[in-house]
């Protein structure tokens, strides 16, 4: 006969009851407590929560900070329920009461669900008090500690302490995000602070790729207010040399002209140029004060890493010879797609790029950076020997020293002399974490130039025409993209905002932008070499040779390195 296996045989059954109830009887009061908060927090329940903690409190139960923090926490999350609002300050302020006179120490936690209650409470000046007050217990403030504070200071209208209270963020060290900024921006904004609308215009520009609905509606709401109209510089000089050593696509001047503004919302095409008002939108790069602290960070890593003469050296040769538009990460480029039996080093692929480079600038020749022991083995080759000669005898080629990384080499390169670069390789790895830039990916966008080789036909594809930035022109108008929920770009919605009085009526160009090809067989009818706007476009490598283009990735106006 089978045993049913899902039987328990009734002597077992009793034994197990009586251990779970030898168990329950063990408990003490403390784990007791422990286990029915921590119910009481997974869902969420306040009341129960207050129930226990009274309990814990009649019977003597030793209550830490970590409890503590847990019923604070779960008080400073009701607040926002109407129908527990007052119980939660009420209870909140009774248990934080109690913490202090057991000489229990607070920490960020606990203080930032203080302040929350504070806040909830319409005191945004003890909410401050409490964030200023999580240093003097060892703890770091977060961005959260500062918030109650900053946000019940703005809904109450209150700027000057909203200012005051991001000074003491920046000061700790935390850094501002879009709510934050678009809180400032808002109750700037209702004060008719005209300066201050600017500035936060500027830090979500400088922060924030594609602003949020919420950011979006603020702006719309300020430029449709009429309290800037009146205000508006008159120097466009002075806008202008702004303009050329920000980099593009922002001044931070000032308000530029006089008048209403109009706000419409509408698309970009896929050149760049705005559907609302037909203003070309620019790729636009790091600041020079960015640059050459981009420069300086990657020598000194690679001081560190390399043998410190060697890349001395390179320095040296670079200050020497700073006239190049593009550097080529040699080994990428001839490395691409080799990945077969027979595949190998191509200096066929390597020289498509340079001519293609040379070509296109105007017969200037870009520089190739080429660890050495690449380069003898190319020398070995006769056929190969001829063109690495070329390279040489035209000021083309570096080859960087044995157990070097040829990847600091290039970089640096073409950080320092602010131009093109040639590679697919995306710079995620370690090596480049370890520059920590946050303006890295922005200085990519706007320098690096992607290729591709198609049936053996190489495709340079230049950056991009238009950056996802906010845009400040020198004219004094505003484009502010939106973010995107969808995979098309062209749908992405951007604020075009101008002065009323620089155009008299709004004009739909979408349908009538005329698109620049890029393609050089297609340029024969050109005099002389055509310049890429932005530096931007898809070049290909059948070219007529009596045609060249020119490369603007290199910011020409600016001085050279020092």
């Amino acid at each position: 006969m089978v045993q049913n296996l899902n039987t328990k045989i009734p002597n077992q059954t009793a034994s197990m009851d009586n251990n779970s109830k030898k168990k329950r009887k063990a408990q003490t009061p403390e784990a007791k407590f422990q286990f029915e908060l921590n119910s009481c927090s997974k869902s969420k329940d306040l009341s129960a929560a207050i129930s226990v903690y009274d309990d814990a409190v009649s019977t003597n139960t030793r209550i830490n900070q970590h409890h503590f923090n847990a019923l604070l926490y779960l008080c400073s999350n009701s607040v926002n329920n109407d129908s527990l609002k007052d119980t939660a300050l009420h209870h909140g302020f009774r248990i934080f009461d109690h913490m202090t006179s057991l000489g229990i120490n607070p920490n960020e936690a606990t203080l930032t669900a203080v302040a929350r209650l504070a806040a909830a409470k319409g005191n945004a000046d003890r909410a401050f008090e409490l964030a200023k007050a999580v240093q003097n217990y060892g703890s770091a403030p977060r961005l959260r500690t500062f918030d109650p504070a900053l946000f019940g200071f703005c809904e109450l209208g209150n700027s000057g302490k909203a200012y005051e209270v991001e000074e003491h963020v920046n000061g700790s060290g935390v850094t501002l995000e879009e709510p934050q900024l678009t809180a400032l921006l808002k109750v700037s904004a209702k004060n008719g602070n005209a300066d201050k609308v600017y500035e936060y215009l500027h830090k979500l520009r400088s922060s924030v790729r594609c602003v949020s609905e919420t950011t979006a509606s603020v702006i719309e709401e300020w430029f449709h207010s009429g309290k800037g109209s009146e205000v508006g510089l008159e120097d466009l000089a002075r806008v202008k040399e702004g303009v050329l050593r920000n980099g593009g696509g922002w001044h931070g001047q000032g308000w530029v002209g006089k008048g209403d503004w109009l706000v419409r919302r509408t698309n970009v095409s896929v050149e760049g140029r705005c559907c609302g008002c037909s203003q070309q939108l620019v790729c636009v790069d790091i600041d020079d004060e960015e640059t050459d602290k981009f420069a300086r960070s990657v020598a000194n890593l690679a001081l560190e890493r390399e043998v410190k003469a060697n890349f001395s050296e390179f320095q040296g040769w670079l200050e020497k010879h700073a006239c190049y538009d593009a550097i080529v990460d040699g080994a990428n480029v001839g490395l691409y797609q080799q990945n077969f039996a027979d595949g190998g080093f191509s200096i066929s692929q390597l020289d498509d790029v340079v001519k293609e480079l040379y070509n296109c600038s105007g017969k200037k020749w870009p520089l190739v950076i080429l660890h050495n022991k690449r380069m003898r083995g190319l020398m070995d080759n006769p056929s190969s020997r001829r063109v690495v000669e070329e390279w040489m005898n035209n000021g083309a080629l570096y080859t960087t020293p044995t157990g070097s990384n040829d990847d600091w080499y290039w970089l640096y390169a073409a950080v320092k002399l602010r131009c093109l670069l040639v590679t697919n390789d995306e710079m995620r790895d370690h090596i480049f974490e370890l520059i920590g830039s946050n303006f890295f990916n922005q200085w990519k966008e706007r320098h690096q130039i992607h290729y591709t080789f198609v049936k053996g036909n190489l495709k340079l594809q230049m950056p991009p025409p238009y950056s996802l930035v906010i845009q400040e022109s020198e004219k004094g108008s505003w484009h502010v993209p939106l973010a995107l929920h969808t995979g098309d770009e062209t749908s992405r919605t951007w604020l075009c905002i101008t002065r009323q009085s620089s155009q008299d009526a709004e004009a739909n160009v979408c349908n009538s932008v005329d698109t620049p090809n890029f393609n050089h067989h297609n340029t024969k009818d050109a005099e002389g070499p055509q310049e890429f706007s932005n530096g931007v476009g898809i070049m290909d490598s059948q070219v007529d040779e009596n045609n060249t283009t020119s490369l603007t990735g290199k910011r020409k106006e600016r001085s050279p390195p020092l």
